[in-house]
């Protein structure tokens, strides 16, 4: 099977983590796993990749972090995507459709 080079998917690590924000607030192991499901395995985001993309995200705010405890009585901290975020994202997945037109142009499925 073919994997997806981290090269070729680290500039959109990012919009992929926001659009699973889009819906509703979730913790990292949860993102990490839906990430995996909804790739169909063919992507595997690594722990030090996703907690740096939340730092950075953070930072940037596009997210915002909260504690909350867990069924188990264990402390987690989620993740929601802010108003910004939702924004950026929207700007992201405009420039990926414009990247995918031009690399397109260089794809050729009979070579």
């Amino acid at each position: 099977m073919i994997e997806i080079s981290s090269d070729v998917i680290r500039g959109y690590n990012d919009t992929i983590i926001l659009f699973i924000l889009l819906d509703e607030p979730s913790y990292g192991y949860e993102i990490s796993k839906r990430i995996r499901s909804l790739s169909e395995d063919k992507y595997i985001i690594k722990e030090t990749t996703l907690y740096s993309a939340f730092t950075r995200m953070e930072k940037n705010g596009y997210i915002e972090s909260y504690s909350q405890n867990a069924e188990n009585g264990k402390k987690r901290t989620y993740y929601r995507i802010t108003q910004l975020g939702k924004e950026y994202y929207l700007e992201k997945c405009a420039e990926w459709n414009l990247t995918k037109e031009v690399v397109e142009k260089f794809i050729r499925g009979d070579k």
